[in-house]
């Protein structure tokens, strides 16, 4: 039969399920219809870019060599990554996958070349003895985990890169790992205690391993490894979270989010929508983030302001926003409503955004830390899972920005870039032209190549508490532009047309949590403000807060007995910083 790309065989499946939702559904686009220009986010992707491709293969595939005993050149990884670290060779398949990602987007010729050459040196090493594993400890740790990133890298390798030895390698790859892994689901148990494997991690991917080889197996593997013990009651409504460990569970709604995409199940539609809003309800600090020391927490009992004293390790960072920006990604698409893009708007600039740069040797950015007087710090041990989740997260900044349907364009992020398409046979390019979020103000630009008619929809912020302004050729537009849904443009659309819309930000405290109110955060806009270089003992109300002159976003804020300066999580380098304050009651 003959094969379609990943992305071309999703923009098809499930159709009947979702007939009756055709109207309000949303697609991505592709990697290629999509250019970053300019702001925060084009800048952390090319440093990221540069990072990547650069790292040396024959380190990354060493620990491959030695266990098929073949000449093994390059230095150790050391870390998680090495033959004796906690699951070696780990980070392999989401390199390979960021890689052909960053091609699809750029066009960038050696990132398809490096993820080529990385399939071919572990396609040499797997067909030696039939062992898809780095090693027997890698097995024991984290078979699924790991299985499931082969799994991405081939597919992504084959779809993006046109990496041709991929797909035929995908499927002896999957079928060996066969070997190495349960035949049934199962929970995790805990964060340190074993064990440590997550099968239920698998569907998402298997699903997409039937599209790219046409192999019916591996929907069978997919459907076997969802995890209805955990999605049956969120459907239902039980807020069955607390005390689970938190990125595998979110990234397991992307398998359930999978399976409603591909088998139209209703009751997965309901539990991602059900553990959504579980997770914004009752789990997350101001900047998005969730699940301290990798476990969500018991809702209405004080524990997120427990957290804060209790620990430092407040959100996974690069892996949950991971999780999160998928999630948030489906159920954009899904339903069309503007609260899932406000979610992912939120963690994206107060999360991922506010990474280290990682360095040359293994030093990655892993935890948030919201204590006060906290510095932000690479990961104990070199090559943590935050290392390939880094890669994907920036990799798919991309993909947040711009969604279609067959009746126009939405506009889901703020971001200085464009997107191309063709809508009933006439190509458009629609370009932002904005230094969101240092800027409240949005330039959209339309230039089809003939005057075409479609609908061009604007995120309207939930977080606004001034109304928003439209106009389009310098006329106000009288539309419904109220916060947390989309804003509605329907015309007949010539070059020049441009859209203006102005967001005005606004200070506003968000509490921690309902037991304790009086304990905020100081939120402009989507930004989370952090006091940078906090006198000791900062727990006072923040007075006469001004900005600072010719340095946006930054503002001085009086508090008792001095000044502080202000600067939003994601400007945050090596200095300290507070992010809570006591308000007075």
């Amino acid at each position: 039969m003959p094969m379609l790309s990943r992305r071309t065989f999703l923009a098809g499946v499930g159709a009947p399920a979702l007939a009756s939702r055709r109207d309000s559904r949303l697609r991505e686009f592709s990697y290629s219809q999509v250019r970053l220009t300019g702001g925060p986010l084009a800048v952390m992707y090319e440093r990221t870019r540069a990072h990547f491709v650069t790292l040396d293969e024959d380190r990354l595939l060493k620990v491959y060599r030695q266990r098929a005993a073949m000449p093994a050149p390059g230095r150790d990884m050391g870390g998680w990554y090495d033959a004796d670290g906690f699951v070696p060779g780990h980070l392999l398949g989401q390199f390979i996958s960021g890689l052909a990602r960053i091609h699809a987007h750029t066009g960038d010729a050696e990132a398809a070349a490096k993820a080529a050459r990385l399939v071919t040196g572990y396609g040499a090493a797997f067909e030696r003895d039939g062992n898809p594993y780095a090693s027997q400890k890698a097995i024991d740790t984290w078979a699924c985990y790991v299985l499931d990133k082969y799994a991405i890298g081939l597919i992504d390798a084959a779809t993006l890169a046109g990496v041709s030895q991929a797909r035929p390698l995908l499927t002896r790859v999957l079928e060996a790992g066969r070997r190495y892994i349960p035949d049934h689901v199962f929970d995790r148990v805990g964060v340190r205690n074993p064990p440590y494997d997550e099968p239920y991690v698998l569907p998402e991917n298997l699903f997409n391993a039937w599209t790219a080889t046409g192999d019916a197996r591996f929907r069978g593997l997919a459907e076997r490894y969802l995890l209805d013990s955990f999605f049956d009651p969120l459907a239902r409504g039980e807020n069955v979270l607390p005390g689970r460990h938190g990125y595998s569970h979110v990234i397991a709604l992307s398998s359930a989010a999978k399976a409603f995409e591909v088998t139209g199940r209703q009751k997965y539609l309901r539990a991602i929508r059900n553990g959504w809003d579980m997770l914004a309800d009752t789990q997350q600090y101001a900047s998005g983030a969730w699940a301290p020391q990798e476990m969500f927490v018991q809702p209405h009992a004080g524990q997120l302001a427990a957290s804060l004293t209790a620990t430092r390790d407040h959100f996974e960072t690069p892996c949950c926003y991971y999780a999160h920006s998928k999630l948030a990604r489906y159920l954009t698409a899904f339903t069309g409503e503007a609260r899932y893009a406000d979610g992912l708007e939120r963690v994206l600039y107060n999360t991922i955004l506010g990474a280290l740069d990682p360095d040359d040797d293994g030093g990655y950015f892993y935890y948030s830390d919201y204590q006060a007087g906290a510095r932000k710090r690479y990961y104990p041990r070199k090559w943590p899972c935050c290392a390939g989740t880094l890669l994907q997260s920036v990799a798919d900044y991309p993909l947040n920005i711009y969604f279609h349907s067959p009746r126009g364009v939405a506009i889901c992020l703020y971001a200085a870039s464009e997107v191309r398409w063709t809508t009933k046979g006439v190509a458009v390019r629609l370009a932002q032209h904005t230094a969101y979020p240092e800027s409240d103000r949005i330039e959209v630009r339309v230039d089809p190549a003939a005057p075409v008619e479609f609908e061009l929809r604007l995120r309207i912020p939930q977080w606004l508490d001034r109304p928003a302004r439209l106009a389009v050729n310098g006329r106000t537009m009288s539309v419904d532009m109220t916060p947390g849904r989309f804003a509605t443009l329907q015309r007949r659309w010539r070059k020049g047309d441009v859209v203006e819309l102005t967001l005005p930000f606004s200070f506003r405290a968000a509490p921690i949590d309902d037991r304790n109110p009086n304990t905020v955060a100081l939120m402009y806009g989507p930004l989370m403000l952090v006091a940078v270089e906090p006198p000791a003992h900062l727990a006072s109300t923040l007075r006469r807060i001004e900005p600072v002159p010719g340095t946006p976003l930054e503002f001085d804020c009086d508090v008792a007995g001095g000044q502080v300066r202000l600067r939003p999580f994601y400007r945050v380098g090596r200095e300290s910083y507070s992010t809570y304050f006591t308000r007075e009651s």
